[in-house]
């Protein structure tokens, strides 16, 4: 069976959202059970231990948007909105890195590893988003 153009946009969207939502689920597991640990071992500096709590609440979030993005794999067109908060989220990220590092706050060393992630995420997710036409 060959694929039309835009059925294949929309089968590479599903693996998109199941890659990056079992990215984010990874990431709060880590920030909820072992946030010293993660944080130590990306290079930053441990915080003080009161900090783990927002550190969970993070977590949390991280948790669900990555179990909802595996949830509207499966139909992508269906959750645009989702898709386009994620690319918000991940703009966040790369504008934040890019600050933080430039104001020297943050390692570039650091920095570079989540701001190449953020980039790859926006960028692919625009490419392949589904526009209202797409209905298959």
């Amino acid at each position: 069976m060959i694929l039309t153009g835009k059925e294949l946009n929309m089968k590479k969207m599903t693996y998109l959202l199941y890659v990056i939502g079992l990215i984010q689920i990874v990431l709060g597991l880590f920030y909820l059970f072992a946030p010293a640990f993660f944080l130590k071992s990306i290079g930053h500096t441990i915080p003080q231990a009161d900090i783990f709590y927002p550190l969970a609440m993070l977590a949390a979030r991280f948790i669900a948007y990555g179990t909802a993005l595996l949830y509207i794999a499966k139909e992508p067109l269906k959750y645009i909105l989702w898709i386009k908060f994620m690319v918000l989220i991940q703009l966040i990220d790369l504008a934040s890195g890019v600050f933080y590092t430039l104001s020297g706050v943050v390692n570039i060393t650091d920095s570079a590893f989540p701001m190449f992630n953020a980039t790859w995420m926006i960028v692919l997710l625009l490419l392949w988003m589904p526009k209202d036409t797409d209905k298959i």
